[in-house]
């Protein structure tokens, strides 16, 4: 049992090690002609306003909270 086991992690080793020197010599698609053409500046604004609201409407309910329980003492 122990040796099979063993032999599967050599095998899958090997695997591992083969599929590792293939992807670093071919290297990959060069994407950096798409990725610079594009502008994340109003997503970055887009998503710190969403930001900004959620926090309000939390500290909005929060405040709530905290009113109504100083009514009802």
């Amino acid at each position: 049992m122990k040796k099979n086991i063993q032999r599967g992690l050599v095998v899958v080793g090997a695997i591992a090690a083969s599929a590792a020197a293939s992807a670093q010599a071919a290297g990959g698609p060069d994407m950096s002609g798409l990725t610079s053409a594009v502008d994340f500046g109003t997503v970055t604004t887009a998503v710190l306003a969403i930001a900004g609201l959620l926090a309000v409407v939390y500290v909005a309910v929060k405040g709530a909270s905290i009113g109504l329980s100083m009514i009802r003492k």
